[in-house]
């Protein structure tokens, strides 16, 4: 069987949607998938499907596809003017004379720069790694467990996780959550120390930790999608 290359398709319509077709060994049905992070859409086919069948199974979905995107969060622009949240509150970016960025009276503060972008996120990089480490140094001392390295990333389909060896990895957007939802986080993983699944024993361990759980777990499947829709890069700011 030849080999098919992804390639992309725009559905017509108010606005064009831009659809990319990616052929896979390992489907076995048509997938339809809208990114939580950038919106990008794409639809996953068998290598043995027809690109005809991927596009008509394609229409007949254009309506929940379009009802999705209409939902869903629109990107934001880290730049100056913008309100970027930190701990669940936003806070102003304003140009400043300085050539660190940081986070002082309730501003963050950027040198007037075209880099502005990266220089937010290093900055939020920074809170979140020195908040996260000290809620996972608190809950780890509670269950009498040690962990590993703490490395911070950018996943798009995780919050957290916990390794075997007790390594712990976060999202760095974390910090742009409310501090408790960030500290949830840091508990549920805290908690695979002791139990590595999500079995009731496991639940329990993380309700010991953080009794009101539930509430900051909700909030992250509600707004989630919020805080990946911020964009970091110099690409899109407008000057």
């Amino acid at each position: 069987m030849t080999k098919k290359r992804p390639s992309t398709h725009v559905l017509p319509g108010d606005p064009p949607v831009e659809i990319s077709l990616k052929p896979s060994a390992r489907a076995t049905r048509f997938s339809l998938r809208v990114s939580r992070a950038d919106g990008r859409v794409s639809l996953s086919l068998p290598l043995w499907a027809p690109e005809s069948e991927a596009l008509a199974f394609l229409r007949d979905r254009e309506g929940w596809l379009r009802g999705h995107l209409e939902n869903a969060a629109r990107p934001q622009h880290a730049r100056i003017g913008a309100w970027v949240p930190i701990c669940g509150t936003p806070r102003e970016v304003v140009a400043a004379p300085t050539r660190a960025t940081r986070f002082r009276d309730g501003r963050i503060e950027v040198p007037d720069s075209p880099c502005t972008g990266p220089r937010i996120r290093a900055l939020l990089g920074a809170l979140a790694r020195e908040r996260l480490t000290q809620a996972v140094q608190t809950h780890a001392a509670t269950l009498g467990r040690s962990h590993q390295r703490i490395t911070l990333r950018d996943p798009r389909s995780r919050w957290g996780s916990c390794s075997s060896r007790g390594d712990l990895m976060f999202s760095w957007r974390l910090i742009m959550a409310p501090s408790a939802v960030l500290d949830y986080v840091a508990a549920h993983e805290v908690a695979h120390l002791a139990e590595m699944n999500h079995s009731a024993a496991f639940w329990r361990v993380c309700a010991r930790l953080r009794p009101d759980y539930e509430i900051h777990r909700a909030w992250l499947k509600r707004h989630g999608a919020e805080l990946l829709a911020w964009r970091f890069d110099t690409a899109q700011e407008e000057r």
